[in-house]
C-alpha cells in the first residue's frame, strides 16, 4: 500500500508527488494517458506563462534552471544580478482582458519586502518543458508512475482509499486528485463544484493562413470578440461569445474555424489548413472544499477558469506546494492537530479570487454596445500607476497573504530570499522542503529551541545582507513566513509557532528526532 496515490500525471500532480517523496514518503501516480508527450502539450498550443512567484516555487526547489532551459529560457534574465543589493525594478506585466500594459508604470517602491532573487520575473513555457523536468526530478526520488490508467471507481474508510484505474485497484492512505477540469476523482469523491456558466468558446489552433497579413500580433479585441496571434507560426486563440455553446459539442473542422475567425476578426482571412485545434470556454467553477476524507484535489481538478491571464498552471503549482509539505507531516505523523485543513483556508481564498479575476476580464472583453465606453474607462484605469500596480500584485505570484492571524506584516506572505554574508541565500536552504528558522543574531536560546524541530525545521544564524529590520524568521516549506521577530528572538513564541506548523518537538533526551529524506546539518555561521 502506498502512503499516496495522486490521480493525474500533468504538472501540478508530478510537482506534488515530488514534495511528498522528498519528505519520504511513497508515491503513485496515475496518469490516464498512455504516453506522457503530446502536441497539445508543445509549443504552440502548449504554451503557459510562469509567474514569478511561480519561477520563485522552483527556485526553491532547485528546480529553476532546469525548467528555464527546458523551455529556451536564459536563468540569468529571470533574476537579478547576482550582486545585487536592492531588488530590481519589474520587468514583466500580465495583460488585462487583452490590453497590454507598460511594467515602466509599476510603482517597485510600494511593493513590500523585495530582495534581490534569481527568481524576480516569470517566463513563457509549456506543459511538455515542465513535465519533462518534474518527471524526472520524481523518477531521481523514487516515485512510480502508471499510464493507460483512467480512475473509474473511488472508495474510502477511515485507514484508506482504494482506487480502481485501468482495470487495477490500488490502495492508499491518502489520494489526491490533479485529474484536470474533468476530474474523475472530484466527480466519485462527490465533491460539490460551483460557480458560473461560460460566456463564449475559445479556440486555439495551429493554422496555415493564406493571407496572415490581415491579422495583426498581439491581442484583437473586436465589436465581436477576440483573437490572437503570436509570434509563433500558425498560432491563433480566438474567442467566440455564443455561450460556451460549441465547446466539444462537435469536431473542430477548417470550416468552422474559418468562420468563426472571419466573424470574430471582421475579416475574409482564409485558413489554408488546420494541423491542430482545441476549445475551451469561461466556465467558472470551484469546489467547496478541497478534502472529503481521505481524498484531496488541487490544481483544475479544484478550479476551473478561462485561461485569460495565464494563471492556472501557477495556481494549481500553488496548490501544490500548500498542500505536499503538509499532507507529508500528516503522513509521517507528525502533523499538528488540524494542519490538513489549513490546506482549504488557505487555498480556497486564492482559488477564489483568480476566480473573480477571470470574471472580470470575461465582462470587461464581452460584446455589446456599451463594451467599448467600459473597455475605455477599464484601459484608463489600469494605465495609471495605481492601476498596473494593482495588476501586477494581482497576477505576479508574489503578494498573496494567507491569514494566519498576526498582525506582524510579513507573516503570511512569501518570504524574501535572504542573503547571507557568504553568499548562500534562503532558497538554498528550502532545497529539501524543510522548514527554516533564520537568525540573523546567533541568538542562543533560538538556537536552542530549533534543535527540538531538529529534521522538520532547519537552523540557519549568522548576518545577512539586509535583514530588512528583523531578528528572526521561520519559515515554512512552502517558504511561507510563519513568525518574525523585529526584536531579540522570544524563544517561547517561536516555540509556540513551530508547533503550530511543525508539530510537538522531539525530547532531545531519547535522542528520537524525526529525519528527512536527505539528512542535512545544522548550518552555523560565527
Amino acid at each position: 500500500m502506498h502512503d499516496v496515490v495522486i490521480a493525474g500525471g500533468g504538472p501540478v500532480g508530478l510537482f506534488l508527488a515530488g514534495e511528498l517523496a522528498l519528505s519520504g514518503c511513497s508515491v503513485l501516480v496515475l496518469e490516464r494517458d498512455q504516453e506522457s508527450s503530446s502536441p497539445l502539450k508543445a509549443l504552440p498550443l502548449g504554451m503557459r506563462g510562469l509567474t514569478a512567484g511561480s519561477a520563485e516555487t522552483f527556485y526553491r526547489r532547485g528546480l529553476l534552471e532546469a525548467v528555464a532551459k527546458a523551455s529556451g529560457v536564459d536563468a540569468e534574465k529571470i533574476g537579478a544580478d547576482p550582486e545585487a543589493i536592492e531588488a530590481p525594478a519589474p520587468r514583466g506585466l500580465s495583460h488585462f482582458a487583452g490590453m497590454m500594459l507598460d511594467a515602466a508604470d509599476i510603482e517597485a517602491s510600494t511593493l513590500p519586502f523585495r530582495l534581490p532573487s534569481p527568481a524576480m520575473e516569470g517566463f513563457m513555457t509549456s506543459l511538455e518543458a515542465v513535465g519533462e523536468v518534474l518527471s524526472e526530478r520524481d523518477a531521481a526520488l523514487g516515485v512510480e508512475i502508471v499510464r493507460g490508467a483512467p480512475v473509474t471507481a473511488v472508495t474510502q474508510d477511515d485507514a484508506t482509499v482504494v482506487v480502481t484505474a485501468g482495470g487495477c485497484e490500488y490502495r492508499a492512505r491518502w489520494l489526491v486528485g490533479c485529474d484536470g477540469g474533468r476530474s474523475a476523482v472530484r466527480t466519485l469523491a462527490g465533491f460539490d463544484f460551483v460557480g458560473t456558466e461560460p460566456l463564449f468558446t475559445g479556440y486555439v489552433a495551429k493554422v496555415a493562413f493564406a493571407d496572415p497579413h490581415q491579422l495583426p500580433l498581439g491581442f484583437n479585441l473586436t465589436p465581436n470578440g477576440m483573437y490572437l496571434r503570436t509570434p509563433l507560426e500558425g498560432h491563433l486563440g480566438m474567442m467566440d461569445f455564443d455561450g460556451g455553446a460549441f465547446d466539444r459539442s462537435r469536431p473542430l473542422t477548417r470550416d468552422h474555424l474559418e468562420t468563426v475567425l472571419r466573424r470574430v476578426s471582421g475579416t475574409d482571412v482564409t485558413l489554408d489548413e488546420v494541423h491542430l485545434a482545441s476549445s475551451f470556454t469561461d466556465r467558472a467553477m470551484q469546489v467547496t472544499t478541497y478534502r472529503k476524507g481521505r481524498v484531496l484535489l488541487a490544481g483544475d481538478a479544484a478550479h476551473i477558469h478561462s485561461p485569460l491571464g495565464g494563471q492556472g498552471l501557477n495556481l494549481g503549482l500553488g496548490d501544490a506546494v500548500n498542500l505536499g509539505w503538509k499532507l507529508a507531516a500528516t503522513v509521517r505523523g507528525s502533523a499538528p492537530d488540524g494542519l490538513l485543513d489549513t490546506y482549504t483556508s488557505e487555498r480556497h481564498p486564492i482559488g477564489a479570487s483568480v476566480l473573480d479575476w477571470s470574471r472580470a476580464q470575461v465582462a470587461t472583453m464581452k460584446p455589446g454596445p456599451n463594451a467599448p465606453a467600459l473597455r475605455g474607462l477599464v484601459r484608463d484605469l489600469m494605465s495609471t500607476p495605481d492601476g498596473t500596480t494593482h495588476v501586477y500584485r494581482e497576477t505576479s505570484g508574489l503578494f498573496n497573504r494567507y491569514d494566519l492571524g498576526s498582525e506582524q506584516p510579513l507573516v503570511g506572505r512569501t518570504a524574501p530570499d535572504f542573503r547571507f554574508e557568504d553568499g548562500t541565500r534562503l532558497g538554498d536552504l528550502l532545497h529539501q522542503g524543510q522548514g527554516v528558522a533564520l537568525d540573523f543574531g546567533t541568538d542562543r536560546a533560538l538556537r536552542a529551541a530549533a534543535k527540538g524541530w531538529a529534521g522538520r525545521i532547519r537552523y540557519a544564524a549568522g548576518p545577512v545582507r539586509d535583514d530588512l529590520g528583523l531578528r528572526a524568521v521561520l519559515i515554512r516549506p512552502d517558504g511561507v513566513v510563519a513568525w518574525a521577530s523585529e526584536h531579540t528572538p522570544d524563544s517561547h513564541a517561536f516555540e509556540q509557532a513551530a508547533a503550530r506548523w511543525f508539530g510537538t518537538p522531539e525530547t532531545r533526551a531519547t535522542g528520537r528526532f524525526p529525519q528527512p529524506r536527505h539528512p542535512i546539518t545544522e548550518r552555523q555561521r560565527p
